[in-house]
């Protein structure tokens, strides 16, 4: 089976850009590609059809990056999905249904069942397709997890795949993390790890090139390329890690404010506000950071009890409910619609205790019950007069007032909206009309899904321009050269 393991040397090195880039790249040339990661844990995800046409959910990233490898996404491309509800506990999602939870305690013994579902799942992917380009997690030299890993080099002894370590450059020590990465592994595991990406330079490339050199000759292993810092480069992303640097344009008319809970969930849900050259995008955690909000958004969380008490220690239920009072707009989406409501309550304890129930903001007049079975849908319709689309992931069953005028599924009180509709603010025509509605706004004209295409062809632009597409290629296909050395301190079992 052909295909390619993108490793990171840390977290946010990179890895989902690149193997979107290879994928966008390769399909170019006329190669059938999937991408796949065989474990995701982000609270961002997204619904696509299952094998047997029901809705299905995986990690947002694998979703964009079946877009730019021009297939159709499907849970097999991340069988597994963790989202966390807190530090010690995360609900699982397998291949792209509800399938209990995993605690702290289970993360490196108990997952055999969801191993044995990844390869599955990878091996069928390959089966189908030319050539699989498989995102790992986190970093394959977390020597403490090795033993039960399945998404890093778990994944690449099972299948053979080749693998390259992406460094961050721009966050210092990429030369040691590369190295050290190598090193710390097993002899086995090197045996697979055929070189190196660095990413996000920025400079003057002949400084650079000695090290790249020195790295080469100590590893024995070749550097595939150096990709530059992109400035205003983004995808739809798969964690928290960057959020408090996302998409803030700098002084424009309109301040569009996102509370970031702790267990935020969905905030690309805002992403095509970023585009709207008359707004400016920014996420806060602070009352002060509310006051000159122009529209207020509550984005989703993967624990709405928790974070509706986070939101009233802090005091930012006072501010939300300023913010109504001086007439300004204020839109919840998903949990942050339903702690808009008179009550939220947990019979069954889906997110925490069994028999939860907690007072709301009281900002709409409905009521939200936790129930045991997740909701999937991909809803269309119309809102404002304009055509809509999006999709829900929820275990909250919402009960609405009979006076409350319905909006996207959910309601609308003068200026506070309530939808669980996630990815509804992507329609050009539906989020025109909402602009129009709540800040007066004109049509700008922006297509989202344009510049979303627009975005990834840039990054395989980049990648066919910076990385040695052609070794890459007869990588996958043919796998590590043999013979690679092994370096110290590895070797051990």
């Amino acid at each position: 089976m052909a295909g390619l393991l993108v490793a990171g040397a840390t977290s946010d090195a990179g890895k989902s850009v690149v193997t979107t880039g290879l994928c966008r790249a390769f399909a170019r040339r006329g190669v059938r590609v999937a991408p796949y990661k065989a474990q995701n844990m982000s609270n961002n995800s997204m619904v696509c059809h299952g094998p047997d046409g029901r809705p299905a959910e995986i990690g947002r990233a694998q979703w964009v990056q079946a877009l730019a490898a021009g297939v159709r996404p499907e849970p097999a491309m991340n069988p597994v999905l963790l989202k966390p509800g807190s530090d010690r506990r995360s609900h699982v999602v397998l291949l792209g249904y509800p399938a209990g939870e995993v605690t702290a305690g289970d993360f490196a013994t108990g997952r055999r069942h969801l191993a044995e579902a990844a390869h599955a799942a990878f091996d069928g992917l390959a089966a189908r397709h030319d050539l699989v380009v498989a995102e790992g997690a986190g970093s394959p030299a977390e020597i403490n997890l090795r033993s039960s890993d399945y998404v890093n080099m778990g994944l690449a002894r099972h299948a053979s795949l080749p693998a390259v370590v992406v460094g961050d450059i721009d966050r210092g020590g990429v030369f040691a993390a590369l190295y050290g990465t190598v090193g710390l592994l097993e002899a086995a595991d090197q045996a697979l790890v055929a070189g190196f990406v660095v990413n996000r330079f920025r400079g003057e490339p002949s400084l650079l090139r000695p090290g790249l050199k020195s790295l080469e000759r100590l590893t024995g292993r070749r550097v595939y390329g150096v990709l530059p810092w992109a400035p205003g480069l983004w995808l739809d992303s798969e964690d928290a890690l960057d959020l408090a640097g996302r998409r803030s344009a700098g002084d424009r008319a309109r301040r569009v404010v996102v509370v970031r809970f702790p267990r935020i969930s969905n905030f690309t849900d805002v992403d095509a506000l970023g585009l709207e050259p008359d707004l400016d995008v920014v996420f806060a955690a602070d009352p002060r950071d509310l006051a000159d909000a122009d529209l207020l958004v509550l984005p989703g969380t993967r624990a709405t009890l928790a974070d509706l008490g986070w939101l009233r220690a802090r005091g930012l239920d006072r501010a939300v409910a300023d913010h109504v009072r001086r007439g300004k707009p204020l839109l919840g989406i998903c949990g942050g619609y339903q702690l808009l409501g008179h009550r939220v309550t947990d019979p069954h304890g889906v997110e925490g205790a069994a028999g939860s129930d907690v007072a709301g903001l009281g900002l709409l007049d409905v009521r939200t019950e936790f129930a045991a079975e997740k909701t999937l849908r991909l809803p269309t319709g119309r809102a404002l007069g304009a055509r809509a689309s999006g999709y829900e992931i929820h275990h909250g069953r919402v009960t609405i007032g009979r006076s409350a005028p319905e909006f996207l599924g959910g309601v609308r009180a003068g200026n506070v909206f309530g939808t669980l509709w996630h990815g509804a603010l992507e329609g050009d025509e539906l989020r025109s009309a909402f602009l129009a509605e709540t800040l007066g706004l004109a049509p700008s004209g922006v297509s989202f899904a344009a510049a979303r295409q627009r975005r990834i062809d840039l990054i395989a632009d980049l990648v066919e321009r910076h990385l040695d597409l052609d070794a890459l290629l007869a990588l996958a296909r043919e796998g590590a050269p043999p013979g690679l050395p092994v370096l110290a301190p590895g070797g051990g079992a």
